[in-house]
């Protein structure tokens, strides 16, 4: 009953603790960061809200809490809090450990151009699919976005999500049936494209592509604003 609870846990902890590493110190940045996911989560449980109600996917009672707001397992709001966290800390842990580390800008022009290409040609054809229509448009919003105002962003992101792809096919390989007798999370294969990496639906990397990127994007956008920054007033 507890499984999806752990595996959100289990993927917070260590990044978490972590972030108080005095060198890095990547919790003094927790107010934007924490803002920033809480309105990347808030549309995507919207989403996630809208898709459950509607079939596109479920959960199984056997590996969640009994409790649940809106029809959303609890556990399931928090995926929204606790994958998040701890995929953006390997993007800023490169930024720290790795600086240098960066694509070149025509490298992500290019990268983005294809995927551009490769998305909107896949949505085209699949427009009656809810998951892969409803994803894949908002990847191409995404990618756009990052195209013409995130390129900076982009230069370590995309190095980054394939790191992050690692504990992601772990984790999200849990939660849609390997290893394990049922899956945590099951999905209606009309409304996608039935093709897995494993138990994964081949969409579920663009849906995270979308949650990961816009938490990073505005995270830095209110680092930008300077958002908290606490005002010092000179003695006259």
């Amino acid at each position: 009953m507890y499984l999806y609870l752990l595996l959100n846990l289990g993927s917070l902890s260590i990044p978490l603790m972590y972030s108080f590493n005095k060198k890095m110190n990547f919790i003094k940045q927790w107010k934007t960061v924490f803002l920033a996911i809480f309105l990347v989560a808030l549309f995507f449980i919207i989403w996630d809200v809208i898709f459950t109600k509607n079939g596109v996917w479920g959960f199984n009672a056997a590996y969640h809490l009994p409790y649940k707001i809106a029809g959303l397992p609890i556990d399931e709001m928090l995926f929204f809090i606790c994958i998040p966290y701890a995929s953006i800390f390997i993007h800023y842990s490169l930024e720290y450990f790795k600086p240098d580390l960066l694509l070149s800008e025509k490298t992500v022009r290019n990268t983005s151009i294809l995927l551009l290409i490769l998305v909107a040609t896949v949505l085209f054809f699949n427009l009656d699919k809810w998951y892969t229509s409803v994803n894949y448009a908002m990847l191409i919003v995404t990618l756009l976005i990052g195209f013409f105002y995130g390129k900076e962003i982009l230069k370590r992101f995309y190095i980054a999500f394939m790191i992050i792809l690692i504990p992601f096919f772990l984790v999200n390989g849990i939660l849609t049936g390997s290893f394990i007798p049922e899956p945590v999370v099951w999905y209606n294969n009309s409304e996608n494209l039935g093709i897995r990496l494993f138990t994964i639906p081949v969409e579920d990397i663009g849906y995270a592509f979308n949650m990961l990127f816009w938490v990073v994007f505005l995270n830095e956008k209110f680092k930008e604003l300077k958002l908290f920054q606490t005002v010092k007033h000179s003695k006259s």
